[in-house]
């Protein structure tokens, strides 16, 4: 078997085939009939399950926010020796113990996989309802109800869900941004990258969105909104303190 071969069978057995069976069971048992109901269920449920990983992230973020100035002055002090200038970093990262790839991580690993799943889940499970992927104890549900609260077909395209949506990853975008009273040009590589991704974000999604029907629309919006509603937890939950030298998150273990 290829590599390949293995990580399409990897992706569907432990994400499409789980995630199509709980649509479907979430559907038949407390969507009242309604896809777009078991769709903000669903979606709803793998954000609560990836909490940790965004707490992480958030956290790590927090604390790299304020050793910045710390690394800046290495970088300036070993701008001639990139070896000794990558091994203070990383003493520093290591210290305060947070993990400057996270963010890379969360994306990749965690976050892209399990879109790429749901992408699966709306357009080809939905469509072509597999039953033979069904789990025993998942009922065989046959029509599924396209109409969102009796108001959005959820297999068609949607320009006021997607701009709804768009709104909707601005206001979160804008909530992970710290907040700073500095001009654009003065900011670090980082928080310029943030700046821009609020705005080119929403344009994505805008983009994105009008190829798709709704159903991928609803879930990205329900997955924004609960987003939005983890970070506002995330913001107020997060303290930066010293404890012996070392920043940390207040309430840690």
């Amino acid at each position: 078997m290829t590599t390949l071969k293995i990580m399409f069978y990897l992706f569907n057995t432990y994400l499409y085939v789980p995630l199509f069976n709980a649509l479907i069971y979430l559907y038949d048992k407390f969507s009242f009939g309604d896809l777009g109901i078991a769709i903000v269920l669903l979606t709803i449920l793998v954000r609560i399950v990836l909490y940790p990983f965004f707490y992480k992230g958030a956290r790590d973020q927090a604390i790299m926010q304020k050793i910045a100035p710390k690394v800046k002055e290495i970088q300036s002090k070993h701008k001639d020796d990139k070896q000794k200038q990558v091994e203070e970093m990383m003493a520093i990262y290591k210290e305060h113990k947070v993990n400057p790839f996270s963010a890379f991580f969360l994306l990749l690993v965690v976050q892209l996989p399990i879109l790429l799943a749901m992408y699966k889940v709306f357009t080809t499970g939905i469509k072509t309802m597999p039953q033979d992927v069904l789990y025993s104890f998942v009922p065989h549900v046959g029509m599924l109800n396209y109409m969102f609260l009796g108001a959005l077909d959820l297999s068609q395209k949607s320009i006021v869900l997607t701009l709804v949506t768009a709104m909707a990853q601005y206001y979160q975008a804008k909530l992970m941004l710290p907040k700073s009273n500095k001009a654009f040009k003065d900011l670090e590589m980082a928080e310029m990258m943030g700046r821009q991704m609020m705005y080119m974000g929403p344009i994505l999604t805008v983009v994105v969105l009008m190829t798709m029907p709704s159903a991928i629309g609803l879930y990205w919006l329900t997955t924004t909104l609960f987003s939005a509603g983890q970070q506002v937890i995330i913001n107020k939950k997060i303290n930066i303190v010293k404890d012996h030298g070392k920043l940390v998150v207040a309430g840690d273990n």
